[in-house]
């Protein structure tokens, strides 16, 4: 299992065509998204992400109203206070967590400041074995992801074994 995030990064570019075309190559066979499921969660079982953090470093957060109402209550303001103090509109993402040159306004060091109230794209991260959609749909983000984020590196090469995937 790799951890060192200058290794994951310099891997997961080059490995972001194979990557693609596992995606690819995913869509054109069947397998059980329950065996990736287990193998995502064995991952993510096998990794301290408060040792990591990098996605709050490099991903961008959306936020619903749900994710608003739920912060909101959690910083003890309104809607509209959190609105206008921490987020902004993306062209590509739509409402995203304000971000600071070191991630996302509410990392400090390593951990999320508002845990509990944190949106549901930061509970889903990786997005592997939960998250909306279908499994496959997930599977779009997941060469980018793997270019940052331990789970996703380990997971798709994991994944490639599993399914015999030729590289």
């Amino acid at each position: 299992m790799v951890t060192d995030l200058v290794q994951i990064r310099r891997l997961g570019e080059k490995k972001r065509e194979e990557n693609g075309r596992f995606r690819a190559w995913l869509r054109r066979h069947n397998f059980a998204e329950r065996r990736f499921k287990r193998i995502a969660e064995e991952m993510a079982e096998a990794t301290d992400c408060l040792a990591c953090a990098n996605c709050c470093r490099v991903a961008t957060a959306r936020v619903t109203g749900r994710d608003i109402e739920r912060l909101a209550k959690f910083l003890g303001m309104t809607r509209d206070e959190l609105v206008r103090d921490y987020t902004s509109v993306s062209d590509d993402e739509g409402r995203i967590l304000h971000r600071t040159e070191a991630g996302c306004v509410f990392l400090s060091g390593n951990e999320c400041t508002v845990y509990e109230g944190r949106p549901d794209t930061c509970r889903d991260f990786p997005h592997l074995a939960h998250g909306p959609g279908s499994f496959l749909s997930r599977m779009w983000q997941m060469p980018d992801r793997a270019t940052y984020c331990p789970i996703v590196y380990n997971s798709l090469e994991a994944f490639k074994d599993e399914t015999g995937f030729r590289r």
